[in-house]
């Protein structure tokens, strides 16, 4: 179903519209809408413009599972050819970008009631709809996830994602919405899974000091670092501008993760980008008002390769308990709104040269 508001055209999204076969649902210029339900049985839209294609799961976690622009795809490499309908994070590991939390984020602790990044990357959105903003040129598509626990929370979290149709990038929001008297606590991260790119530099508004650039030293249980990990882990604690430029021989196997002190611009926002060989990168933009953390992930192993360059975050990714007891755990006032935004996609190398020197700029290098 489709009507009109002022300039806006909205379409109701159901999950009995999608089937095994593309079904174009809306044509904008020259972006087209399909509708299509993978094998093992998630529905996915499918954003294909000028400038961008996209692959998103309108009802579960409101993830974007692929995403490519100017014809190149930037979303990690993984084993899962399609999302798992599962209710385990690690099971269906190889989406572009997944909202985490709310509930509790990273490893959960022994004395942890959350999962492994909380309820947020897997949660059963019950809303979708499409929006073609004509006067904008843009493509919006907005899920919605309602959250009740008696005596303990009942929130809705409002996952937007904004397509310009002349712009190789991506708007992404995240409203929470506590719907209780009392306060809400709140732990969130955008899980962003860049593909990492041999040759490619990382920079960042980030000063590349040790403790600006921390290095997770303990272990998670999921993970059984091979020999010579321990040696690595010692070494990037040191010096972690050794990671900047991603060549193949570094082992980042299973994974590395920091934890960055990012500095924002005049605006309120920081960045961060992986430029590539031929000068052009991709890059992470976001509002450190409500996102004053972020952490980054890297992996490259035989069957993932995956770099969450800069991740924006209300805390750490170590459990509630341990955040919570370094007061890194964010409260929504009772009957209040928290919002996250952010910005992602490609540039030009022109573009990317003038990034690279307003984030110098910020960070005190330039």
């Amino acid at each position: 179903m489709a009507y009109t508001k002022e300039t806006d055209v909205f379409i109701l999204l159901k999950p009995d519209q999608f089937s095994a076969e593309d079904s174009v649902v809306a044509k904008f210029g020259d972006t087209e809408i399909s509708l299509f339900r993978y094998s093992s049985g998630i529905e996915a839209v499918r954003i294909s413009g000028p400038r961008s294609s996209l692959v998103v799961l309108p009802f579960f976690g409101h993830q974007i599972w692929r995403a490519e622009f100017d014809g190149v795809e930037i979303s990690m490499r993984s084993m899962f050819e399609e999302p798992v309908p599962t209710t385990e994070f690690l099971e269906t590991y190889g989406a572009f970008f997944v909202h985490c939390g709310l509930g509790g984020l990273g490893d959960p602790g022994p004395t942890d009631k959350h999962k492994l990044h909380g309820e947020l990357p897997l949660a059963p959105f019950s809303e979708a709809q499409l929006i073609i903003r004509a006067e904008d040129n843009t493509i919006e598509l907005v899920g919605s996830y309602r959250r009740r626990i008696a005596f303990t929370q009942n929130y809705v979290a409002t996952s937007r994602i904004t397509v310009p149709q002349d712009k190789p990038e991506i708007g992404l929001s995240l409203d929470v919405e506590n719907n209780r008297s009392t306060p809400m606590d709140l732990m969130y991260l955008a899980h962003a899974n860049f593909r990492p790119v041999d040759g490619a530099r990382l920079d960042y508004s980030a000063e590349y000091t040790p403790e600006c650039v921390e290095i997770r030293t303990s272990i998670p249980l999921h993970i059984s670092p091979p020999d010579g990990y321990e040696a690595l882990i010692q070494e990037l604690a040191r010096n972690p501008a050794l990671h900047h430029d991603l060549s193949p021989e570094l082992p980042f196997d299973p994974e590395v993760v920091f934890t960055l002190k990012m500095i924002a611009d005049a605006n309120g926002w920081a960045h961060g980008m992986q430029t590539h060989p031929d000068g052009s990168a991709d890059f992470i933009s976001y509002d450190t008002e409500s996102l004053p953390m972020a952490t980054r992930w890297l992996c490259r192993t035989d069957d993932q390769q995956g770099l969450g360059m800069v991740m924006p975050a209300t805390s750490g990714v170590e459990g509630y308990t341990i955040e919570k007891s370094k007061g890194r755990v964010a409260t929504i006032p009772g009957h209040g709104h928290w919002t996250a935004r952010m910005r992602m996609g490609r540039l030009n190398a022109s573009e990317a040269d003038t990034l690279r020197r307003h984030i110098d700029q910020i960070a005190g290098r330039a």
